[in-house]
């Protein structure tokens, strides 16, 4: 076990930025993810096919294919990311910040596919009831609706934050494999299955991603089940 936590400054480096990149990429992604998901599971509008095809598409692309469209977009040549430099001095490409936004774009499937059939299994009767005492849409979403959903976003959440800790194609095609900056486990781990003698190192950090990732899981499943208990009860 000491040999487990034994790492290297750059080592201890690679496994905080994964989890402040996993984290911001979660958070970062959750109003989106919450407005996708109630439109493809409740709006009646002309793309929606589209929508939800675009939506899902970094699932099937390859992510070296998703990171280097990043880059034409939100690198510093790129329409988004030169107008983002330029007007709010936010820079994306080789920067943690670009490999959160990376993170985000390949768990954003997930979080929404999980939020949308959380909605979908709501029963439209309660929000209906609520709306004929005179509640606004809004309030009948943020006191009946939300709460009813929190069990699949969390789901949702959870598998963002485990894809984003485990994602590589598209972040070292966007952001790079820069230590101490773009360097997250997967490509600390990559690093050393190229060098002799890494062998080690690689196995170390690949046990620590799967500790974190199964710790998130199982959090996830607790917490889901304890709110699901809880809406029972009451």
């Amino acid at each position: 076990m000491n040999w487990l936590l034994d790492l290297t400054p750059d080592e201890w480096n690679a496994v905080r930025l994964s989890i402040k990149v996993a984290t911001v990429a979660m958070v970062a992604s959750l109003p989106p993810g919450i407005l996708i998901a109630l439109l493809l599971a409740r709006g009646q509008f002309w793309g929606k096919t589209l929508l939800n095809g675009l939506v899902h598409m970094p699932l099937i692309l390859p992510p070296v294919v998703t990171g280097y469209l990043l880059l034409l977009t939100f690198g510093k040549r790129g329409p988004a990311g030169a107008f983002l430099a330029e007007h709010f001095g936010i820079v994306f490409s080789f920067r943690w910040t670009g490999a959160a936004l990376a993170c985000g774009v390949m768990g954003f499937p997930l979080m929404v596919r999980a939020i949308r059939l959380s909605i979908e299994a709501v029963d439209r009767k309660m929000e209906a009831a609520a709306g004929t005492l005179g509640a606004s849409p809004l309030w009948v979403f943020g006191t009946i609706t939300l709460p009813l959903i929190l069990p699949g976003l969390i789901a949702g959440a959870i598998l963002s934050f485990a894809k984003a800790m485990g994602e590589f194609g598209a972040t070292i095609t966007f952001v790079s494999n820069i230590p101490n900056e773009t360097q997250t486990l997967p490509s600390a781990i990559y690093t050393f299955t190229q060098v002799p003698g890494g062998d080690e190192g690689a196995l170390r950090l690949t046990l620590i991603s799967i500790i974190i990732s199964m710790a998130a899981l199982v959090a996830s499943e607790v917490l889901a089940r304890r709110v699901g208990r809880r809406m029972d009860i009451e």
